[in-house]
């Protein structure tokens, strides 16, 4: 089997650990283990919970005391309707092992998370690129969509709250969404790894899960509750389509961690805590990029309604890859190219870092943007 180079991980590999200020990050600021327990009132007792337990591979599909805690949020699952993975990353990856074969009809949304459209295309389905543009700020065109929603349809993928955009649909839109994959009969997977960071309201989003009888939703404990650490994610699915991923996970994860298991249920019985912290982080950082990029006349965007990353464009003749790499020898700040993610003319940017890195990387930007004015003028 042969896949793309995965252009985002190669280039975070690559630059990650190379710069000054990285506002190329896409999870809120990651919580310290001693963040985790003082929040949770475990600093005292963590102790007496770890060193009784034997070291096995622990519950297979993930302690039914986790799975509970990532079935509460949502409206209307049961444990059986979630099983862990490693990471969101495992998630999507065994939903298209799972159901996709040689010519299937799969659409996938651009931009997103590059699983959605090259693994598919690995296995030698018929892939179809729904382009997300300006135009419907970021959004999926539902006209567009229903031409490519041809009858036996296997797989719709999209990402909500999106990467790298921050666009959000909101309960209407995925109802919208549904009724074009009931038409032909298709599952929808759709990438829940930012749900939880809404700038308004609650912050969360209704989960395709809850609206379809096809919906599948992926997360983990990575982007929102700021714990990549773990490595821990979820499917939650229809029980049958439950049942279908376990045959094929058995032969690449038989289980998650068992610390990582505990770690994310303390983390999730204190969900509320987290939650605000990240809706905080999130809000307060996407109010300074905002005020940032309106006083730069070579940046303009949609602004984000969720998540946390944006898309900037700019307006300099050098290709996107250019424009990182000279940003990064020159300021020691990262940002990811448009170009990794199949987005050429455009910068990813991730803004819940801290308040101090991500003023400090937005400086040294306006430095690099203002230098490379003056040549221009």
């Amino acid at each position: 089997m042969k896949i793309r180079d995965f252009g985002v991980e190669i280039w975070m590999n690559k630059y990650e650990n190379e710069c000054t200020w990285n506002i190329a990050e896409t999870c809120v600021e990651s919580l310290t283990m001693d963040e985790l327990l003082e929040l949770s009132g475990k600093k005292e007792t963590i102790l007496s919970e770890l060193l009784p337990l034997k070291l096995t591979y622990g519950a297979i599909e993930g302690t039914e005391r986790l799975r509970r805690l990532i079935a509460g949020m949502y409206a209307k699952q049961e444990f059986q309707n979630v099983i862990t993975t490693h990471g969101a990353i495992g998630a999507n990856a065994l939903v298209h092992e799972t159901l996709v074969e040689p010519g299937d009809r799969v659409i996938s949304v651009l931009p997103t998370y590059q699983q959605h459209y090259s693994i598919p295309e690995s296995y030698g389905a018929d892939v179809q690129i729904l382009r997300l543009t300006e135009a419907t700020s970021f959004l999926p065109d539902l006209d567009e969509l229903r031409k490519l929603a041809t009858p036996g349809t296997k797989l719709i993928a999209i990402n909500n709250p999106n990467n790298p955009t921050g666009s959000l649909m909101d309960r209407d839109y995925l109802v919208k969404i549904v009724e074009i994959a009931r038409s032909v009969g298709a599952w929808i997977l759709c990438d829940e790894v930012y749900r939880g960071t809404d700038q308004e309201g609650d912050g969360m989003t209704a989960s395709i899960a809850d609206l379809y009888e096809k919906g599948i939703s992926t997360g983990s404990m990575s982007k929102t509750f700021s714990l990549a650490g773990l490595r821990l994610g979820w499917i939650v699915a229809p029980k049958e389509l439950i049942h279908a991923v376990t045959i094929h996970r058995d032969y690449n994860t038989i289980s998650v961690g068992m610390l990582d298991d505990h770690f994310a249920a303390i983390a999730l019985e204190n969900k509320d805590k987290i939650l605000a912290r990240s809706q905080a982080i999130t809000r307060n950082n996407l109010a300074i990029l905002s005020e940032w990029v309106d006083n730069e006349p070579l940046i303009s965007w949609i602004k984000p309604k969720s998540g946390t990353t944006a898309l900037l464009k700019y307006d300099l003749p050098m290709t996107s890859e250019q424009f990182c790499i000279r940003l990064l020898e020159q300021t020691g700040v990262m940002l990811t190219p448009g170009s990794a993610m199949d987005m050429e003319g455009y910068l990813r940017i991730g803004y819940s870092n801290s308040e101090a890195v991500l003023r400090e990387g937005l400086k040294g930007l306006s430095l690099f943007l203002r230098g490379h004015n003056i040549r221009a003028a």
